[in-house]
């Protein structure tokens, strides 16, 4: 008995003991309510600002390069052969692709985590005393923004998403449904947080890094662009809202007429270092090196894109098309060959001097027996590809820097920097106004808005020289010149325009999406697949199905996590 209660007793002190531990409060945890300072929320923007980098190479959406650039025929995959990354040769080839594609869950899952730290710092935000928090306002218009942001990647991806914001408890996330709202409605949840953000913003920001008036007007012109293209249950375009065309062009002329932005002298500039935050950045992602961590705040979503000579090593993805390059082409007049570009093929013969070209060719394509990124004594060599026998031997530019920039960082066995990458560029805002112009039957307003591009294009080739100093291509582009060299009509402004946007954003990962707003992804990649199969044989498979692909599937596993209230995409 004796024993029993000795027993006894030292359990219950055991236990004594163990509530004490217990009890103490937690060392190095911050509570909820300590979050709910000043300074806190001020830190708990910043986390929702560095989502915006925050992706990683299998579901990068700093460049959506996987599914605007490879998906819009700007780009093979690249890397090692189809079984590099399977799951984006999946995309590449769409026929190929299902709903369980991991990395497109692991996408989804990514971009609502932004989300989710824009929701808890807005929700906390929204809480403050403006009294105690004089930057509320801002505050309240970036986190807008950035939500924003990250609703208009998702929508674009997959059109039907649940939307949560900070009003919405935790508790009933599985309770909101995909089909919410409708795909209108849906567009114009996206707008409505532009429109606060343009509402809540300063003209201009203390930080370079923070969204601004200007660039909130910028986002919901783009937003109400897509949005005006309105698209029935399966995908097609059945007509274009004047009323969004005409606010569209109103927003763009705030930002023309503030002069805050402009384009910069040489395309080139745009993706170069010491360029970076230029008069033409109109949002940018801010990265980062020598900051006090281990690597820096690096470029992760480009890592994979570098070539393979012994000054980078890793992975030669995002290999530019064959039918990309042929679209640099320029006739005798110095305007794009519309319908005979890709008759013969220039990057299979490696002769850039007979047909002429639009100089932003070499600011785009690494070219075997050119230099690389300027570097007149460093050459880009076939040998530098990874996978020739199955790509071909090109690399993407502008999201590469030279292994001598301040910003190149290797992070074993990849390549990054820490370039800034822009979100919109003022290029951006002078085609979306061109665009809504056309489509509201003014296209003589817009003949100088795609000229002026056209303007800097054939400016920007003292930067594409050999090492005896001769030109790199036979460089000749033209302004669009009505009654001499061309016929100004609707239809042919709207090609023109069309062109213009591939070219100017070539490989910047939205190719894709604009094909999918004119409605025109089915007959135009399926067209692509025809020529590009006899070129390459990883796209023997590819099948572009109408009414299906415009729209990624609903990954499979979160209509799992949702207990089928998601609903699939259609033909899906």
């Amino acid at each position: 008995m004796k024993k029993i209660i000795s027993l006894i007793f030292s359990v219950l002190l055991i236990t004594a003991s163990c509530k004490r531990i217990l009890d103490e409060t937690p060392q190095g945890v911050v509570s909820d309510n300590d979050l709910n300072t000043p300074e806190n929320v001020n830190k708990l923007v910043i986390a929702a600002y560095s989502s915006l980098g925050n992706d990683h190479y299998t579901s990068p959406y700093t460049n959506l390069w996987p599914y605007g650039s490879v998906r819009g025929g700007d780009a093979y995959k690249g890397g090692d052969g189809p079984g590099d990354i399977t799951e984006f040769h999946l995309l590449e080839t769409f026929s190929l692709n299902r709903a369980d594609n991991g990395l497109t869950d692991e996408l989804w899952f990514r971009l609502y985590v932004g989300i989710a730290r824009a929701n808890d710092a807005l929700r906390r935000v929204n809480a403050i005393d403006e009294a105690a928090f004089p930057d509320k306002k801002k505050r309240q218009g970036e986190l807008r923004f950035l939500r924003g942001h990250f609703y208009f990647l998702l929508k674009i991806l997959f059109k039907y998403v649940p939307y949560i914001d900070e009003n919405a408890a935790k508790n009933v996330y599985d309770t909101i449904s995909n089909k919410t709202y409708s795909n209108d409605a849906l567009w114009t949840k996206i707008a409505d947080d532009f429109r606060a953000a343009v509402a809540d913003l300063p003209p201009t920001q203390p930080e370079v890094g923070r969204a601004n008036q200007l660039s909130a007007k910028a986002y919901l012109a783009k937003t109400l662009l897509y949005q005006a293209y309105i698209q029935d249950e399966t995908n097609n375009v059945t007509s274009i809202s004047t009323t969004l065309l005409t606010e569209v062009n109103k927003l763009c002329d705030d930002i023309i007429i503030s002069g805050k932005y402009m384009p910069n002298a040489d395309y080139g500039n745009n993706f170069l270092t010491p360029f970076e935050n230029s008069k033409e950045s109109v949002f940018a992602i801010q990265y980062s090196k020598d900051d006090g961590t281990p690597k820096g705040r690096l470029d992760y979503g480009h890592a994979l894109n570098y070539p393979m000579n012994k000054e980078f090593g890793c992975c030669g993805f995002h290999v530019p098309s064959h039918d990309l390059i042929n679209a640099f082409k320029t006739d005798a007049n110095g305007l794009p060959m519309f319908d005979t570009y890709n008759n013969v093929d220039v990057a299979a013969s490696g002769d850039y001097m007979t047909s002429s070209f639009d100089p932003r060719l070499n600011h785009t394509v690494a070219i075997p027996g050119k230099p690389f990124k300027y570097k007149s004594n460093y050459i880009f060599l076939r040998s530098w590809a990874r996978a020739p026998e199955v790509y071909d031997a090109f690399a993407s530019l502008k999201e590469a820097v030279a292994p001598d920039d301040p910003s190149f960082q290797k992070i074993p066995p990849f390549m990054s920097s820490s370039k800034n990458w822009d979100v919109i560029r003022y290029a951006d805002v002078l085609l979306f106004k061109a665009e809504a112009l056309i489509e509201l039957g003014r296209q003589n307003e817009a003949l100088s808005l795609i000229n002026d591009l056209r303007t800097r294009s054939g400016n920007s080739t003292a930067l594409l020289k050999q090492p005896d100093g001769t030109p790199s291509a036979n460089y000749k582009i033209a302004t669009y010149q009505p009654g001499v060299n061309c016929t100004w009509t609707q239809a042919f402004a709207r090609q023109a325009l069309r062109w213009e946007r591939r070219l100017e954003f070539a490989t910047e990962g939205y190719h894709f999406f604009d094909l999918v707003r004119w409605g025109i992804a089915a007959e135009y990649i399926n067209k692509y697949f025809t020529v590009e199969k006899t070129r390459s044989a990883h796209l023997n498979d590819a099948l572009f199905k109408k009414n299906r692909d415009e729209f990624l599937p609903i990954p499979l596993n979160q209509i799992n996590y949702s207990r089928g209230l998601y609903q699939q995409n259609a033909g899906w």
